[in-house]
């Protein structure tokens, strides 16, 4: 009997840019509970690593635009087109369609990317092995649009599969390898037909006119999923975006916005993938059912503690996708989402968008040494926890491993703490110990379970955690 459980994910506390939340992602969430053994095993495993990256990463870098949306004829501020194609849909999706031709990242290293994301504390990994556009990171032998092809000036370097060399790279390192591979693909002429011009983002024929368009882009869809799954080695997470691709009723609502019934057969997707890894986690973003192992909200974090797994997935930036120039979070920031997402039982996806030439910003190789510094000293307060009451108190967060308290005082003015006051859950031994070192502090009881650790926070420190025993 499967587990069914409806919560609403209630305080949004952070919502930065917030590109592609719109229509994707509900508030409403039913989540079922996988039976197979091998995914439950999985899925415990996953719920322990508590840190990974995304990236998101094509030829649009070139551009420095968001990715793949301003060719979606959508208008919507955050997928406006920009630049001197941008008079005309027409001319400019010809000029991005024709970016591959230009596209050559000859400082493409995921030696060094796998490298600082080890050294950040970072555990697993997913990457865009095709996003909506249709261009495929990987050597797909179903289409032409793919990096490895004659004519993109990359194909000839031996490093041109960047797929496969950005999983190797980061599985020699021991991450958890996730494909992110799009439902829709508006590059394929079995969901964006030439014929008729494209009017939103759903497949633009009408489906049951057309079955047999609809029955090649699932045979489509599915054989380049099953290359990825038999091709790239171990894969443990195929997350899978575009939430609209799905079985459901067709409706218009006012204003003319539509849900288009999709149904892309992802039962028989994710059989598929288990046939060929099994155990392996299916992310079916934004689509209430049994494929969607865990749920991804994006650019948010939940108010409180869910009782479903989930991950925050968000930018380092502003943006997804490369932008020049862009704005990132500062290291304390960044610390501070990890640990609060933590505490409420989450995993923290964090994502650089590598540019054109193939490397990554240096605010990005800065803000992962910063992380990992941190980890070094506290990561015993993220890794393998789960979140524990009073989960946040004042400038506390709490986690627990299996016989230890974890109290995550965060610093969030940047100055120097002279008194940190913590509250004290019933159960534990009232002497603190600096996590990393296990070096004991002073407390000071200050009132029914709540303590003054005597201990200075320095400004530059952004946060620090002590752990307590639990009382025999």
């Amino acid at each position: 009997m499967q587990s069914r459980v409806r919560l609403i994910l209630i305080s949004v506390l952070f919502t930065m840019f917030s590109g592609i939340i719109q229509a994707q992602h509900h508030e409403d969430r039913l989540y079922i509970w996988p039976e197979d053994p091998l995914v439950k095993e999985k899925l415990a495993w996953w719920q322990d690593l508590k840190f990974g990256l995304l990236m998101h990463w094509g030829p649009y870098s070139q551009w420095g635009v968001v990715e793949s949306w301003s060719i979606c004829p959508e208008d919507e501020d955050w997928c406006a087109r920009r630049g001197p194609y941008s008079h005309d849909y027409f001319e400019y999706r010809k000029a991005y369609e024709q970016l591959p031709a230009t596209f050559n990242p000859v400082r493409f290293d995921p030696d060094k990317w796998a490298d600082a994301a080890a050294r950040a504390g970072m555990k697993y990994m997913v990457f865009t092995t095709k996003h909506h556009d249709g261009f495929c990171m990987f050597d797909t032998r179903l289409t032409d649009y793919r990096i490895t092809a004659e004519g993109v000036p990359f194909s000839d370097n031996p490093k041109a599969n960047i797929t496969l060399e950005v999983f190797n790279a980061f599985r020699e390192r021991g991450f958890g390898i996730g494909a992110y591979f799009s439902k829709p693909d508006w590059h394929c002429p079995d969901y964006w037909d030439p014929y008729f011009p494209p009017t939103d983002r759903n497949v633009n024929y009408d489906r049951s006119r057309y079955p047999e368009k609809w029955e090649r882009y699932m045979e489509f869809t599915k054989g380049q999923i099953r290359e990825l799954l038999t091709g790239y080695g171990k894969v443990d997470i195929l997350w899978l975006d575009g939430g609209w691709v799905k079985k459901c009723s067709d409706t218009v609502f006012s204003g003319g916005r539509r849900i288009v019934n999709q149904d892309i057969d992802m039962p028989g997707i994710a059989a598929m993938a288990r046939s060929l890894q099994p155990g392996i986690l299916v992310v079916d973003r934004a689509v209430e059912g049994p494929e969607q192992n865990y749920l991804t909200p994006e650019q948010q974090v939940p108010g409180e503690p869910l009782e479903f797994p989930w991950e925050t997935c968000m930018t380092m930036g502003n943006s997804w996708s490369y932008v020049p120039g862009d704005t990132y979070k500062t290291p304390a920031q960044l610390i501070h989402l990890l640990c609060r997402i933590v505490s409420r039982g989450g995993n923290f996806l964090l994502n650089i968008g590598p540019g054109p030439d193939g490397e990554w910003a240096p605010e990005a190789y800065h803000r992962l040494e910063e992380i990992g510094k941190w980890m070094d000293r506290n990561g015993k307060a993220i890794y393998n926890t789960r979140p524990v009451a009073p989960y946040e108190w004042g400038n506390c967060l709490y986690t627990k491993g299996e016989n230890e308290l974890y109290v995550i005082c965060l610093n969030p003015e940047g100055e120097e703490l002279k008194t940190l006051e913590v509250m004290l859950p019933d159960g534990y031994r009232p002497v603190a110990r600096i996590t990393g070192s296990g070096k004991k502090v002073g407390m000071k009881k200050k009132g029914e379970g709540k303590y003054e650790i005597l201990y200075r926070l320095a400004a530059d420190v952004p946060a620090v955690a002590f752990s307590f025993e639990r009382q025999n």
